[in-house]
């Protein structure tokens, strides 16, 4: 059985039955290997990692979920040494929210960290600013403070084995291929770039990121014949005689492939009315009056109370906004389906006849944002996002990167020993979790901060002239132990979204070709999505072109729990991740693989050549969304009360936005460094005048 969504909450994918099911027994790489994130999963999972990480005096290291011991301030020489002037092919081996990355702040929120950590040792070092994260909002921190002040000491310091945060980098080397094969593991591609904020559009040009006339991904698969389509498994339409993939072909008028859906009569009747002619729901009433009534619903709930439509539509509706909200039609506010509403998603609102000219108040800010823009998602890196951090990186770190050019950074070299030597202005130390950061003296006259991070043996800190916090809202209370009440309720308020990104290197994408599809929802399987990789070439590196070529192939697991707020079915669904091995993970991918494509001769033992599997447990930023934040769009916001400044602290991050796109960590970046330099300009200006 495919791995299925019961109707209440998530489940983990089903483990194989046999050994040998689904090509369980072919050997692939694990160098991307990632398995639970609960240290308790990881224990069972991870032995070898278990045992060559150990545990030390203080027991603090159990169960592989800290880092392996540094040998002094600088970083692991031993994983340097490893990395020194390699080709970017030999990726870390765990990917994501793995024990190693979340060990040490689990250890904060559960109240046992300090128990065992010892007294903190200073190292001696100084730095005009310590950021906190080296995600994409992190390192564009430095980058700003760094363009300020080149003559700056600059420390950046992330739990993670490597930059970008969410924006990861997947990397194969198949047979035939000149060349690695490259993918995103996270932070796919820039969010209607052309309604960027003023300092993320400057960004980009800095860097020399041109999106502009970028032809979409679709357009090269409709080239060939493929489109989306729908993948309606046996599970969720019990009555219907099999699996049935649905190509949604944008010639064919919505009733032509309605008719293939294994649904009851019914609801096909009621589909066609949703795409074709439905009626005002809402007669007599006004614009503005019908978003509200729009406003209140959750799409699910508009297609149930108010179209009154079978269950089997309702059902097909379900995971239509998983890949963009982490969540499914249960969640999602009915006034955001109507403004995302397309040939194959969001039916049932154009009997509204509502004003498209201006998005509606109660639309979320991402929604608004993009209601200006010339563009949609523009992906511009085969490895998505993390080329913007790396090339970042590569203007601050000397000798980090060969070349740092958008039409070199995808092929280059990557030197990881450069990122934290004691010579450079700005240094990046990863595995370094930080436990600790406090103003020294009182926030409102303090001039100088301290920082503490674990180094894997003991806790070390350091003087900074100014912070900034850019990892998440909800682990800074932990860290700042002293901020206002206020603040730090505002910022347990930022849940995050957890997700799982599966890349799959198949040998040859004939089987998609064949089956007429280039990206296909599937409405009650565990990965919700599965799609070939953007044809995005960079420079040298060219993408794949013909389809006996090897490719990525995307999958998305969004483990939210159905039925709940977003927030609380996040907290549900990480709960259900954590307990998920990688193992029953990558057997549902091999599974969910077969049952779309074996009918078009995709053999998984002979045709899934690696996978990597990057989980984010704290995934998409939170928005404020209708109908669950009733403050919304009047305020006040959390987001505000959370982001402010703290004496020599300030906050970035995309949960200070909120926003869940690059956009929103970038502006993030630029508003928190700019509060903390007003802020030395006016203690300076105060010092002359006294």
């Amino acid at each position: 059985m495919m791995a299925h969504f019961p109707r209440d909450e998530p489940a983990e994918p089903s483990a194989p039955s046999a050994p040998g099911t689904f090509g369980k027994d072919r050997q692939i790489s694990r160098r991307q290997f990632v398995d639970g994130v609960a240290v308790t999963a990881a224990c069972a999972a991870l032995g070898p990692v278990e045992r060559q990480n150990g545990a030390d005096a203080d027991g603090l290291r159990h169960a592989g979920a800290v880092p392996a011991q540094h040998t002094g301030p600088g970083g692991h020489p031993a994983r340097h040494a490893a990395l020194r002037a390699i080709r970017p092919s030999r990726a870390r081996t765990l990917q994501g929210d793995t024990p190693d990355a979340l060990g040490v702040p689990h250890a904060l929120r559960d109240g046992r960290f300090w128990e065992r950590a010892g007294t903190p040792r200073p190292t001696g070092e100084s730095y005009d600013l310590v950021v906190v994260g080296a995600g994409i909002s992190g390192i564009t921190a430095a980058y700003a403070w760094a363009g300020h002040d080149p003559a700056a000491r600059v420390l950046v310091l992330d739990n993670y084995d490597d930059v970008g945060g969410h924006a990861r980098r997947n990397e194969f080397r198949p047979a035939g291929r000149a060349g690695p094969l490259v993918g995103h593991g996270g932070s796919r591609a820039l969010y209607a770039p052309s309604a960027w904020s003023r300092e993320g559009r400057e960004l980009l040009a800095d860097l020399g990121v041109d999106v502009r006339g970028r032809r979409p991904p679709e357009d090269f698969y409709r080239a060939l014949g493929m489109h989306e389509g729908v993948f309606c498994d046996r599970e969720t339409y019990p009555a219907g005689p099999a699996d049935r993939l649905v190509v949604l072909d944008p010639a064919k008028p919505a009733r032509r492939w309605v008719a293939e859906l294994p649904v009851a009569e019914r609801a096909r009747r009621d589909l066609v009315m949703l795409f074709e002619h439905p009626p005002d729901w809402f007669p007599g009433l006004t614009d503005a009056r019908k978003k509200e009534m729009l406003a209140g619903l959750t799409y699910a709930g508009f297609l149930r109370e108010v179209c009154r439509v079978h269950p089997e539509a309702v059902a097909f509706c379900q995971t239509m906004p998983n890949a963009t909200w982490a969540y499914g039609s249960d969640a999602l506010g009915a006034v955001d389906a109507w403004a995302g509403a397309g040939p194959f998603t969001y039916p049932g609102f154009s009997g509204l006849r509502l004003d498209r000219s201006a998005p509606s108040p109660y639309n979320a800010p991402r929604v608004a944002r993009r209601w200006a823009a010339r563009d949609a998602d523009v992906p511009c890196f085969p490895e998505g996002n993390q080329a913007l951090v790396r090339m970042m990186v590569a203007r601050m770190v000397p000798g980090f990167a060969g070349a740092c050019s958008p039409q070199d950074i995808t092929t280059t070299w990557f030197d990881y020993g450069t990122l934290d030597r004691p010579a450079n202005r700005v240094r990046v130390r990863l595995s370094s979790p930080v436990v600790l950061v406090r103003n020294d003296g009182p926030p409102a006259t303090a001039t100088s901060a301290t920082v503490g991070y674990y180094d894997g043996g003991r806790v070390r800190t350091v003087r900074a002239g100014a912070v900034v916090m850019a990892c998440w809202n909800m682990v800074i209370p932990y860290l700042v132990e002293d901020l206002p009440d206020e603040q730090r309720a505002a910022m347990r308020q930022a849940v995050k979204m957890p997700l799982v990104h599966a890349t799959a290197q198949l040998r040859r994408w004939r089987a998609f070709r064949e089956a007429g599809v280039h990206r296909v929802r599937f409405t009650g399987a565990y990965w919700v999505t599965a799609e070939l990789a953007p044809p995005v070439s960079a420079g040298s590196y060219r993408a794949p072109a013909h389809p006996d070529e090897p490719i990525a192939v995307h999958l998305l697991h969004t483990p939210a729990r159905r039925g709940l707020a977003p927030g609380d079915a996040a907290v549900a669904g990480r709960r259900v991740l954590a307990r998920t091995p990688y193992a029953a993970m990558e057997f549902g991918v091999r599974e969910q693989l077969t049952r779309l494509l074996g009918p078009y001769g995709f053999d998984p033992a002979r045709d899934i050549e690696g996978l990597t599997i990057n989980r984010w447990g704290h995934g998409y930023a939170p928005e404020y969304v209708r109908p669950w934040d009733a403050f919304h769009p009047d305020g006040p916001f959390p987001a505000e009360t959370a982001r402010r400044r703290f004496g020599r602290i300030a906050i970035a991050n995309s949960d200070s936005v909120p926003g869940a796109d690059a956009d929103a960590a970038v502006s993030a970046a630029y508003r928190a460094v700019g509060e903390l330099r007003a802020s030395l300009s006016e203690s300076r200006a105060d010092a002359g005048s006294s």
